[in-house]
C-alpha cells in the first residue's frame, strides 16, 4: 500500500498544479482574442471578456467545458472512422511495428558495432548523418519509391517510424554491450569462452538495462515518426491525418483533443515496454 502511494502522490500533485494553473493560463491566452472579437462585433454570444475567455470558438486554450466537449464528440462513437480512438489504434500499431522493426535493426547494428571496431569507425558517422535528416522531406520520398512497387497503406508509415526510432537503440545497446568491466571480460578469457559465450553470459545480461532505456526513448521517437508520416504522405486514417485535417479547418478545440489523445499514446507505449521490462528482468522492477 505505501509503495502504491510512493508512485502515485507524486503523479497526483502533478495533476493538481496543472489544474490550478489550467484556469489562469486559459484567461491569460484568450483574453487577447476575446477583446479582439467584442470590438469587431463578431456575435459570439457574450459582452465582457471574461464571458468570452470561456465561449470563443476557436480559443488558444479552450475552456473545460468544450475540451470535455470536443473529447466526447471526437471519442464517441469510439470505432468510427473518424473518431479520435480508432485512429489513435491506428497510429499505435504503425508506432509498435515500426519500434519492433527499429529494435532488430538496432540490436543488430550494436552487435556488428561492438565485435568490429573497423565497422564503428566506417558506419557510426553514417548512423549519425542519418539523423540530421529532416524526416518530413524523407516521408514522401520513401512512400512514393515503396509505392512503385505496390507497397501502401500504413506499411511505409511503419518504417519511417523505424527510421526515426532505431538510432536510440543502436547507441544504447552498444554502450550497455560494452559496460562489463574489463576485469569481467578478462575472466571469460580466462576460462577460455567463446565470442558467442562471452556476449551471452555477459554482454547480453549487462546490456539489458540499456536496452529498456533505449526503447522508452526510441517508443517516443516512433510514435513522432508515425504521425509525421501521416502528416507528410497520403493518409485515410491516423492520428495525423486528423491533425492536418483539423489544422487545414482551424478546429483549435479539436487539435487539443487530438494532442491529448497522442499524449495517451506515448503513455501507453512506455507504460507496454514497463511491462515488458519486468517479465524480461523482474530484478529490475523489484529495486524500483
Amino acid at each position: 500500500m505505501n509503495t502504491l502511494l510512493q508512485r502515485t502522490l507524486p503523479l497526483l500533485v502533478v495533476a493538481v498544479i496543472i489544474v490550478l494553473l489550467y484556469y489562469p493560463l486559459m484567461i491569460w491566452a484568450n483574453s487577447p482574442v476575446a477583446q479582439r472579437s467584442l470590438e469587431t462585433g463578431a456575435d459570439i454570444g457574450c459582452k465582457t471578456v471574461s464571458e468570452c475567455v470561456y465561449m470563443l470558438r476557436n480559443p488558444v486554450i479552450p475552456a473545460p467545458a468544450q475540451l470535455g466537449e470536443g473529447i466526447k464528440s471526437l471519442t464517441i462513437p469510439p470505432l468510427a472512422p473518424t473518431s479520435a480512438p480508432y485512429n489513435a489504434l491506428v497510429t499505435l500499431g504503425e508506432a509498435i511495428v515500426g519500434l519492433a522493426l527499429a529494435s532488430a535493426v538496432g540490436l543488430l547494428l550494436a552487435i556488428l558495432l561492438v565485435l568490429s571496431g573497423s565497422f564503428e569507425r566506417a558506419v557510426l558517422p553514417w548512423l549519425v548523418a542519418s539523423q540530421t535528416v529532416p524526416i518530413i522531406a524523407i516521408a514522401p520520398m520513401l512512400a512514393v519509391i515503396l509505392g512503385q512497387y505496390g507497397v501502401q497503406g500504413w506499411f511505409p508509415k511503419a518504417l519511417i517510424a523505424a527510421y526515426i526510432a532505431f538510432f536510440p537503440i543502436v547507441i544504447g545497446v552498444s554502450k550497455g554491450l560494452k559496460s562489463p568491466d574489463p576485469l569481467q571480460l578478462d575472466l571469460m578469457k580466462t576460462y577460455n569462452a567463446s565470442r558467442v559465450q562471452v556476449f551471452t553470459l555477459l554482454r547480453f545480461p549487462a546490456s539489458v538495462p540499456f536496452l529498456f532505456t533505449a526503447l522508452k526513448v526510441a517508443s517516443t521517437a516512433a510514435m513522432v515518426g508515425s504521425i509525421v508520416a501521416e502528416i507528410s504522405t497520403i493518409s485515410f486514417s491516423g492520428i495525423g491525418k486528423m491533425l492536418a485535417e483539423n489544422s487545414r479547418a482551424s478546429d483549435t478545440i479539436a487539435l487539443w483533443v487530438i494532442m491529448f489523445y497522442g499524449a495517451l499514446l506515448g503513455i501507453v507505449l512506455v507504460a507496454l515496454i514497463n511491462l515488458l521490462e519486468r517479465m524480461v528482468a523482474p530484478w529490475r522492477a523489484t529495486r524500483s
